[in-house]
């Protein structure tokens, strides 16, 4: 399936998840984010973030995501269509902004199945039983376990490992860093610095594209 197809296809799927909370900066409000990410750059990227594809890519897009976040599963197939289309030029930094119930335990799972060599195929399986276990207000954190454990997470050293002093202190750092770069909704896109204002499939689709001058 080409990248067009991906995105449009995507559109159509979880155009109604979008819809209640889609927005469009206008120009004081793109133009302030542009600027607090330009003084803050140092801190879009963390020695210990994930990150999926090669370390010299020329293009990085860094996702501020919640596991919980229907619109964060929504734009997956789309970025994940981005980064298999330039396998050797874009690269996905993942940060995490767990604003709800349930989040910060599926960022320990995720972190979790970083340490088994697991972390696509968990956060995959995490994104596709999203709408089991992610029930705002009462998610079944049962649910997501289970999901993980289906794609091969070792679940009971998992549960140990994500509670270690590392992960403690990755997910603490994200949190100051949303507050410092004044993230306020997830997913959050910056390509290579610079944010994503217009919060759609395609233009994500077409800002790194930019990027790679194609």
């Amino acid at each position: 399936m080409n990248r067009r197809t991906v995105v449009v296809g995507t559109l159509v799927v979880a155009g109604a998840v979008l819809a209640g909370g889609a927005y469009l900066y206008n120009a004081n409000q793109a133009e302030q984010a542009v600027a607090i990410a330009n003084e803050n750059a140092a801190v879009l990227i963390r020695p210990n973030s994930p990150i999926i594809g090669p370390e010299d890519a020329r293009v990085t897009i860094v996702e501020f995501l919640d596991p919980a976040c229907e619109a964060c599963r929504a734009f997956y197939p789309v970025v994940k269509s981005i980064l298999e289309e330039s396998p050797e030029d874009v690269r996905l930094v993942v940060r995490y902004a767990p604003f709800h119930d349930g989040s910060e335990e599926a960022v320990g799972i995720l972190e979790a199945a970083r340490a088994q060599g697991l972390y696509v195929p968990v956060m995959e399986a995490i994104f596709a039983a999203q709408p089991q276990w992610a029930a705002h207000g009462s998610p079944n954190m049962d649910l997501a376990w289970s999901a993980a454990e289906e794609v091969g997470l070792d679940v009971e050293r998992a549960r140990i490992d994500m509670r270690s002093p590392a992960m403690v202190a990755l997910l603490n750092q994200d949190l100051a860093d949303i507050e410092q770069l004044q993230i306020g909704q997830t997913p959050t896109f910056f390509i290579n610095g610079q944010p994503l204002t217009e919060y759609n499939f395609e233009r994500l689709d077409e800002q790194v594209h930019e990027a790679l001058g194609n």
